[in-house]
């Protein structure tokens, strides 16, 4: 997987997605003091959170993405509210450990395809958060359904103009499952077209480790944190089996 190509592209693909806005805008209303986000990309949440009054730290490893986030925020002038840093969410260590919030938006965590992957980002996040610090997670609800329709089949998503190059673009993907190693295996494939017609196509190949309910509450207590609550979609309703999503509201448990 090549993280540098999925940043080139993510703002086309994501730069409007809002249907979290609300829901990210809720949940750190009220924090008193600064925020880490883990796998913060080119900045969709950074920007509007920051804008909000928040102070925040943003990681990623994709240097592309880093990029793109701090033109945006130089551009808003908010560079002394945000700050970012490339680092990997499974091994990183940050001057600052005092974070009074981390989260990992979009599927994210998903990318650790280990358990040992896992358990280091966790540990990682525990380490830089205040005691009581507030952890959520925003992760993909395995569907069995959803699951049982992951034959390989090419989906079109939507049709989009590139602001940079006024192509337009053609987004289809496609997905497969591997159940014993819990993989969802997806393929994206963006056709861009020019004025005269000729079809220039990238493909973008990822793999995404879906996780179980009792599963990631074993991890997080297995790093420290206490669960707080499970959210099953973006309007905060509760955690049910036919959730879309699965937000785990967790907190750093304190020792002392």
């Amino acid at each position: 997987m090549s993280l540098d190509l999925i940043a080139e592209y993510y703002d086309l693909l994501y730069g409007n997605f809002a249907e979290d806005w609300s829901m990210w805008e809720t949940l750190t209303e009220g924090i008193d003091g600064p925020i880490l986000e883990v796998g913060c990309g080119t900045g969709r949440l950074l920007l509007p959170l920051a804008e909000a009054g928040h102070t925040l730290t943003g990681i990623d490893l994709a240097q592309v993405a880093l990029d793109a986030a701090q033109a945006k925020i130089k551009a808003a002038g908010l560079t002394r509210q945000v700050s970012l840093q490339p680092a990997d969410m499974r091994d990183f260590d940050l001057p600052y450990k005092n974070f009074a919030l981390a989260f990992i938006p979009l599927n994210t965590f998903m990318h650790c395809h280990t358990l040992d992957d896992q358990l280091s980002t966790l540990q990682s996040i525990h380490n830089h958060l205040r005691p009581s610090g507030q952890l959520i997670i925003d992760l993909f609800y395995p569907d069995p359904t959803l699951l049982a329709e992951a034959d390989g089949r090419l989906y079109f998503e939507s049709e989009m103009t590139d602001e940079l190059t006024q192509r337009t673009v053609q987004w289809y993907w496609r997905h497969e499952i591997d159940l014993a190693q819990q993989m969802r295996h997806l393929t994206y494939t963006l056709d861009e077209i020019d004025a005269e017609g000729l079809v220039r196509r990238t493909q973008i190949p990822f793999s995404l480790r879906f996780i179980y309910r009792y599963e990631m509450e074993l991890l997080l207590r297995a790093t420290g944190f206490v669960i707080e609550t499970i959210y099953g979609s973006y309007e905060l309703e509760p955690f049910n089996s036919h959730s879309s999503k699965m937000i785990f509201v967790a907190r750093r448990e304190d020792s002392g």
